[in-house]
């Protein structure tokens, strides 16, 4: 292995591991919200996989602004895709077909908000259920996705940081125009994906 391509896979082996960090605080951020589980403000993972807690703060912020655009969207996935969160290949196929389908033209910050957004919803729906263990599912599921096809996205970016730039807009009608942008492809690609595995399914 060249310097180089070590250092490609080093560098991919870190988005990986930060990908799922940010995954894991996600998921529990959505829990509290949701009142499943007690707030305790750490962010071991962050610490841990060299996350700036900064990163974590506009993924937040971003995903609740999408969240209020489009409530019904995060809100029962299961049952929108009729799908058992008891068994994990389900869990696991569930979250890859719609992942794969929402980056399947090109990522940007705002699909990958969306995908984070797939991954806390199904969580909770899965710890509503009783089925706890599935959010380790969730999150491995989300490190195979980061390795396929995020990894070399955020090297592009320049990493997780470049996240930051999506709110540092002066003028209003700016700030709001990517969030609407990607709403409208999300609900289009929801629906899409609605039709499909409930026919697979």
């Amino acid at each position: 292995m060249s310097p180089l391509q070590f250092e490609a896979f080093d560098r991919t082996r870190t988005f990986v591991f930060q990908s799922k960090a940010l995954c894991i605080e996600y998921i529990y951020s959505r829990l509290v919200r949701e009142g499943l589980i007690s707030p305790v403000t750490k962010y071991e993972h962050l610490k841990s996989s060299g996350t700036p807690e900064e990163v974590f703060a506009v993924l937040l912020k971003l995903s609740d602004e999408m969240d209020s655009m489009c409530p019904y969207v995060y809100h029962d996935i299961a049952k929108q895709l009729n799908i058992l969160v008891d068994m994990e290949n389900m869990v696991s196929d569930a979250f890859f077909t719609v992942a794969m389908e929402i980056s399947s033209s090109g990522m940007t910050w705002g699909k990958v908000v969306a995908i984070y957004a797939l991954a806390g919803a199904l969580a909770v729906d899965c710890v509503y259920q009783g089925h706890t263990e599935m959010v380790y599912t969730i999150v491995d599921s989300m490190g195979v996705l980061a390795y396929k096809c995020l990894a070399p996205w955020l090297m592009q970016r320049g990493g997780w940081m470049d996240i930051t730039n999506c709110i540092v807009k002066p003028a209003p009608d700016l700030q709001s125009y990517w969030i609407n942008n990607i709403s409208t492809t999300w609900r289009n690609i929801w629906q899409i994906l609605v039709i499909k595995l409930t026919k697979t399914w």
